[in-house]
């Protein structure tokens, strides 16, 4: 418990919900963040992930209800109001729709105001959405700018990743990679409650097997000390995940020229990082096995047994395999963006296709 460097005011059970665990004295001489404070794992650590957890459970909700629903209803507003004046213009001969009847005899509101049923219900269920993806482009993109942070004070290389496994065990781990380590597990948690509770996609299983999968391998990766190919292999999974939400944020507001720009983006992102630069991992994760000393001594903080490694490696590859079925699904979403037919995401739009064509409502 961090008695000493927590607030005075703080009462002490709750001392390891606000802060990091297991204060420990600096190496003699630190390969990373020189000046930080340095700690060992423990389960106290579970704490500070249960508040975590908390806590973006209600910036999730506020940036949703207080920032992307009322920018997303103002601007689907605001373009609706401004079709449907183009609309009255032409139906009326007058540039400007002022109510007067149009050629079929039917009266136009003023500033061709008059929303639809119908059109009020998608402009709805397109803001829900957008504001749901909202959260995701948030968190990953903050998220990745502090994974770039730790990488830049960590003497790994992402183009050579053998670089990670030298001098294991890399102990006691320095403030700054401890607190990213149980905020990215605390965010795996929390998406698994999140996408049980909200209306199931066509991959909620594939997603599901995903993030226990990457839930796993983080907090075994964290107590084997194993946390330099961690800290790598999130940074490459982070890139990825805010872009495409950002091109369905794109599609849910009817920008989609742009949508399909970020697309493209995404699909080449993906292909780096998610296969290109994430197959050298496991391939360096491989090969650590020839160079590492294979022993099992927790009290020096080594953990390299051959049960132990190769089930590590066995949850990256199924990992590989899981995107592998996903990139599929993005070819065929790149398909349709060639062909003139736009990106969508054939996972988590089925609903809306189901309300949008009359003969399934039948």
């Amino acid at each position: 418990m961090n008695t000493d460097r927590a607030p005075n005011w703080l009462p002490k059970p709750l001392i390891p919900f606000f802060t990091l665990s297991y204060p420990v004295a600096p190496p003699a001489e630190p390969d990373s963040f020189p000046d930080s404070n340095y700690y060992s794992t423990g389960a106290l650590d579970a704490c500070l992930i249960v508040t975590a957890i908390a806590i973006m459970a209600v910036l999730r909700d506020a940036t949703r209800l207080f920032i992307m629903e009322p920018f997303a209803r103002w601007k689907l507003g605001r373009d609706l109001r401004l079709e449907k004046q183009k609309a009255a213009a032409r139906a009326n001969g007058n540039a400007k729709a002022n109510g007067h009847a149009n050629g079929n005899g039917h009266a136009v509101q003023a500033n061709g105001h008059a929303v639809s049923k119908q059109e009020a219900k998608k402009m709805h269920r397109s803001v829900i959405r957008f504001a749901e993806q909202g959260w995701s482009v948030v968190y990953y993109l903050a998220q990745w700018c502090f994974g770039l942070y730790i990488y830049q004070h960590v003497p790994t290389d992402v183009l050579n990743p053998i670089t990670v496994w030298p001098d294991y065990p890399h102990i006691p781990l320095a403030g700054p990679i401890k607190f990213y380590y149980l905020l990215e597990t605390a965010f795996y948690l929390h998406q698994i409650l999140v996408i049980n509770a909200e209306a199931r996609r066509k991959d909620h299983w594939q997603m599901m097997t995903h993030h226990v999968i990457t839930v796993v391998l983080m907090i075994g990766s964290y107590f084997y000390n194993y946390t330099r190919i961690g800290c790598l292999i999130m940074i490459l999974m982070d890139w990825c995940d805010w872009i495409f939400p950002l091109a369905k944020m794109l599609r849910y507001l009817g920008m989609s020229t742009a949508c399909d720009a970020a697309f493209v983006v995404f699909l080449l992102s993906w292909l780096v990082t998610r296969h290109i630069l994430f197959l050298l991992a496991i391939k360096a994760t491989w090969e650590a096995w020839d160079i590492l000393p294979r022993q099992w001594d927790p009290p020096r903080g080594h953990y390299m047994t051959a049960k132990v490694y190769f089930g590590f490696v066995s949850m990256l590859v199924m990992l590989q395999i899981i995107q592998l079925v996903w990139f599929g699904m993005i070819c065929r979403v790149a398909y349709r963006v060639v062909t003139g037919q736009g990106a969508q995401d054939t996972r988590s739009d089925d609903e809306d296709d189901d309300e949008d064509d009359p003969k399934k409502n039948d």
